[in-house]
């Protein structure tokens, strides 16, 4: 015998809007890496987000960009505890695996690159440079992240964490 069971907490209507609230969370949580944290707008475009002082963490993001293909990134300058670092967060909708380079710019002419290799699968990941030791400020280092197909390859996407619009050339 079937029973119409409803939620004390609930009327009727209450499991559709339980149902709905949690595949809210679920696309939420999905798309966090792709947005960051609660980032404020700041110059140029890009976001700025930082932790309450006296940390002295910070993230200087550029904006989040798409290329046609379905390729959609975010790229970081990352400084705490005296170390900084690039990241990119992406998401591969392309069907296709790709290449991404990941450079972090310091002062100086410094540089810190590496390559990633980023799968077909359209799940939100990330990629990072080597962790160096910060040198001056945190906001003079900049990063630039480039997605392609192969090395031979066009370029799908750059995007850098201080760009205003840095979609693929």
């Amino acid at each position: 015998m079937l029973r119409n069971h409803r939620s004390r907490a609930g009327g009727p209507g209450a499991g559709p809007l339980r149902t709905s609230a949690l595949a809210g969370l679920v696309a939420a949580a999905l798309l966090l890496p792709l947005g960051g944290a609660s980032a404020e707008q700041a110059g140029g475009g890009g976001t700025r987000v930082s932790t309450p002082a006296p940390s002295p963490e910070s993230t200087r993001c550029g904006p989040e960009l798409a290329s046609p293909d379905g390729l959609e990134a975010q790229t970081c300058v990352l400084t705490r505890g005296g170390e900084t670092w690039a990241r990119v967060y992406y998401r591969n909708t392309t069907g296709d695996a790709l290449d991404a380079d990941l450079s972090l710019l310091g002062p100086d002419g410094r540089a810190v690159r590496t390559s990633c290799a980023i799968g077909a699968d359209d799940a939100p990941a990330t990629c990072e440079t080597p962790r160096e030791r910060t040198r001056g400020a945190g906001s003079v280092y900049t990063a630039v992240s480039e997605f392609a197909r192969g090395a031979e390859s066009p370029l799908l996407l750059r995007s850098a964490s201080n760009s205003v619009d840095a979609s693929g050339s």
